[in-house]
């Protein structure tokens, strides 16, 4: 039986050694959240995270891809988000919000990434930044998103009856 190295670390207490596109999400993350809640600009809210703590581990040109495609397509991919909620957009919390947003712009625009990657890395940071159960209600409607957006990929990952 082998385990995963980020699970055996955890296990033993220590800290995970995270991606530098791990990192980038997070940032990705905390200024989709600034620009939701505050109303920033969001020029000021970039470069102040590029200064941030920490970002020097970030993959920054990730980071500026999600953070700017999300707010340009903001519109878009909350249409595109809705139909697999079960409440209006604007009644979900910031960072589940932000969370979904930041999935969506990837399912569209890096179909290098495979799906359950973005999925994946969307639940991790609603684990790490949001409710206790709103990892549950993202990977949901990520799920379902990606089946509109990614049908063949999710097909071929179902397991075969």
């Amino acid at each position: 039986m082998t385990t995963q190295p980020g699970k055996e670390a955890a296990k033993a207490g220590r800290k995970t050694v995270k991606s530098p596109r791990r990192r980038a999400r997070e940032f990705a993350l905390q200024g989709l959240y600034q620009w939701r809640v505050g109303g920033h600009d969001e020029a000021a809210i970039e470069a102040h995270l590029l200064d941030g703590e920490g970002f020097d581990k970030a993959d920054r040109d990730f980071f500026i891809m999600v953070f700017r495609g999300v707010i340009a397509q903001n519109a878009a991919l909350q249409d595109q988000l809705q139909s697999h909620l079960d409440r209006p957009f604007r009644e979900l919390s910031p960072i589940e919000a932000s969370v979904l947003l930041a999935g969506a712009y990837e399912l569209v625009n890096c179909p290098e990434t495979p799906y359950r990657v973005i999925i994946n890395e969307a639940i991790e940071l609603a684990k790490g930044f949001g409710g206790a159960e709103g990892h549950k209600y993202v990977n949901g409607v990520l799920d379902k998103l990606a089946s509109t957006l990614r049908p063949a990929e999710v097909e071929a990952r179902r397991p075969r009856r």
